[in-house]
């Protein structure tokens, strides 16, 4: 099966940008105490190599760099991945650019516009995916339910043809793998461009309820954006809709199946299932860091950055910062609502938070109806979280009983 050759692909690509490491945080919580911002001068990192590469560690710092996006800039994303994104890609762009982009996005991504999706899009993606084990009494939920579950339903979003959603996914692998495969991450954005070029030719004549026909009809100071611009838009929707999401739904999955007692409060009262989410994002952030770029000279936490030097807020840091949680490295569903900076912060906060929390919490209903004492199977193969940027469960080795039956 095609997909399964693929993900052979991606668990390459996967050892060479999560490795096997599988506790960074007592590191993490060294150099946050002892070099809250680290000064690195070899530095690797796309724009200028003569400078240094600065890392934040505290909650404040990294807070401080998301907020300010005049000083802390993301066109770096832009260098780094413009080949493959495209030039126009939103996650690249400043203020006021930025502003004009994602509110043409936004109430797409809103709350209220994505609960038509629940249960005719995510309910019925969910639903097919464990029909197709629910019988079997034993699954991995990582190949077999959280990596196809979000690439599905981001086709559907964008009005793609069902046939398609394979194919989708592996433009999603091939685009992800650019780091460590430059050709095959580019060949699948031209393929993309080519697939999706009749398709947004069809919508600019006749719009659909579809996302696609939103960002044809879309227009930003009285002028309709540009193809390349929607096809940059298009390919940052696979990495970044489908890659956190799988990963940070694999994250709950594993808190939840390794904390026995905390998978039955949810079981029981799933009014918890919010509260385990963002839990869940804040133990085990499904992205570690991200990079931003100094546009002048400036400093951080009393550090000197020079301009143009790459400036990484460690987000997993920040959310396990001793001052802000109590028992910050345990998974705890039930401590104190605190924000985190899983999600973002600043005019970046993550556009399809509310989507990942809609397509999580239905997940979560999903499997614990489906699958009766769903729990991970005893004699797996050491079923663990890993990686230092990217983090999600290797595996998610299951067992249930098998009367759950077809979906209602």
């Amino acid at each position: 099966m095609q997909l399964f050759d693929d993900l052979e692909d991606f668990g390459s690509f996967d050892d060479v940008v999560s490795g096997d490491v599988r506790d960074p945080y007592t590191e993490l919580a060294r150099l946050r105490r002892e070099e809250p911002v680290q000064r690195i001068e070899l530095s690797a990192m796309p724009g200028d190599n003569t400078k240094p590469l600065f890392i934040a560690y505290r909650y404040e710092d990294v807070q401080q760099m998301l907020r300010d996006n005049e000083t802390f800039s993301s066109a770096i994303i832009i260098q780094a991945f413009g080949d493959v994104l495209g030039r126009h890609v939103m996650l690249g762009m400043d203020e006021p650019e930025h502003g004009r982009h994602r509110a043409l996005v936004s109430r797409a991504f809103a709350q209220k516009a994505l609960a038509k999706w629940e249960d005719n899009l995510v309910g019925a993606v969910g639903n097919e995916l464990i029909d197709r084990f629910a019988a079997r009494g034993s699954a991995d939920l990582v190949t077999e339910f959280t990596f196809p579950f979000p690439s599905q339903i981001i086709a559907g979003l964008l009005g793609l043809p069902r046939e398609d959603y394979p194919q989708f996914q592996r433009w999603s692998i091939s685009l992800l793998s650019f780091t460590i495969n430059p050709e095959r991450g580019k060949a699948a954005s031209v393929a993309i461009e080519e697939y999706l070029t009749p398709i947004l030719a069809a919508r600019r004549e006749e719009p659909r309820d579809d996302l696609i026909s939103r960002l044809a009809v879309a227009e930003i100071d009285g002028e309709r954006l540009a193809d390349e611009e929607i096809f940059s838009f298009l390919r940052l929707l696979l990495p970044a809709g489908v890659e956190t999401t799988y990963r940070a739904l694999g994250n709950l999955l594993f808190g939840l199946f390794t904390h026995p007692e905390q998978l039955e409060a949810i079981r029981a009262d799933r009014s918890l299932i919010p509260q385990a989410i963002e839990e869940a994002v804040r133990w085990e952030p499904p992205l570690l860091t991200i990079t931003r770029i100094a546009t002048k000279d400036t400093e951080l936490g009393g550090v000197p950055i020079p301009e143009g030097s790459s400036v990484m807020p460690m987000l997993g840091s920040a959310n396990r910062q001793e001052d802000r949680w109590d028992n910050p490295d345990e998974f705890d569903i039930f401590r104190p609502a605190r924000p985190n900076l899983a999600w973002g912060h600043g005019t970046h906060m993550c556009l399809g938070m509310h989507l990942a929390r809609l397509e999580m919490r239905v997940a979560i209903n999903l499997l614990l109806d489906r699958l009766p004492n769903l729990r991970l199977d005893p004699a797996a193969d050491d079923p663990h979280i890993r990686g230092q940027v990217f983090r999600s469960p290797t595996s998610l080795p299951v067992l249930f009983d098998t009367d759950g039956g077809a979906a209602s």
